[in-house]
């Protein structure tokens, strides 16, 4: 067991190591020019010479990316060119913001998806399971736009009964953000409650004609006990790497939900970095968004080794 875990680990190290490379080759090959793009009409052959001296654009490539990494590893992102600031701090807030929308959806969602996959296993082929899997199918295929979309016209143009821009005072309570962000928080429920539902409902299937509970019901083991006891905690174990994928999907995978609405989070700050030429914003996002994948899968791949033995047993041969 330990063997397996130290093994997911180092694992997990040389990913986001490899990682980081494409994301500075990525960065790297955005076009145009970092120093001339931030100066504008304003530069000089002078000042580009400064603003590239200051921060590191005219070292080679793969110097660059050592300093980078080094800094990295000592905690420090680097500073943004466009906001004269530390690119921790300029994070700070939006990922602050993208956490509390993440967290509200996600307590919405995964139990709701996880009841409506349940009912809809338990009602296969039947006018419930029908209607939830049409819910779900229209989730999946429905981009985020759309759905966000269609949410501001019904909610704020129509019925005015929520904003439809997601307003977020610095520094504000939560208590005080939720009202503001109810679209955005819909619009992420139902996109992943879609997702989540349907594996959950096929693993439903799946363990409730297996062997061991039919062998229950001949038993006359209750129908709830069976439900509860048997087929459910059979049925979560392979939907727990979708439900981890799908929190890291919400930190770092809702820029177009969040330019939509307007919300200031860390998906719309990493498309506004990119339109500025930002180098060390973008690099820093995008590191931090993939150690958030990559940590959040590492756990699920933990998880389902200390609830399942049997992946312990086929994956220590």
């Amino acid at each position: 067991m330990i063997v397996l875990i130290a093994r997911r680990f180092i694992l997990a190290l040389i990913t986001l190591l490899l990682i980081s490379i494409i994301i500075f080759l990525g960065v790297e090959a955005l076009p145009g020019d970092a120093a001339d793009a931030y100066l504008g009409q304003s530069a000089t052959p002078e000042s580009l010479r400064a603003l590239r001296e200051e921060f590191g654009l005219d070292t080679p490539a793969h110097q660059r990316y050592l300093n980078w990494l080094g800094d990295m590893l000592k905690g420090d992102l680097g500073d943004s060119m466009a906001r004269r600031k530390p690119v921790s701090e300029v994070i700070g807030n939006q990922f602050r913001n993208t956490v509390v929308l993440a967290a509200a959806a996600a307590i919405v969602g995964i139990p709701l998806a996880i009841v409506l996959g349940v009912f809809a296993g338990l009602t296969r082929d039947k006018w419930p399971d029908i209607l939830v899997s049409l819910v779900a199918i229209l989730g999946m295929t429905l981009p985020g736009f759309v759905t966000a979309t269609v949410l501001i016209y019904v909610f704020s143009i129509r019925l005015e009964w929520f904003p439809a821009i997601a307003m977020v005072p610095t520094d504000a309570p939560v208590i005080e953000i939720l009202p503001n962000i109810f679209l955005p928080i819909i619009t992420l429920t139902f996109i992943m409650v879609a997702h989540i539902l349907r594996l959950v409902r096929t693993n439903m299937i799946e363990v409730l004609v297996s062997n061991y509970v039919q062998m229950a019901r001949l038993k006359g083991v209750p129908a709830m006990r069976i439900v509860f006891l048997h087929a459910l905690p059979n049925a979560m174990l392979p939907s727990i790497n979708v439900i981890a994928l799908t929190l890291a999907w919400l930190l770092g995978g809702v820029a177009i939900i969040e330019t939509v609405f307007n919300y200031p989070g860390i998906g719309k700050l990493l498309i506004n970095a990119i339109g500025d030429r930002d180098l060390a914003l973008v690099q820093g996002i995008a590191i931090i968004l993939a150690g958030i994948y990559i940590g959040v899968n590492l756990i699920a791949d933990l998880l389902a080794l200390v609830l399942n033995p049997r992946l312990r047993t086929s994956r220590g041969h």
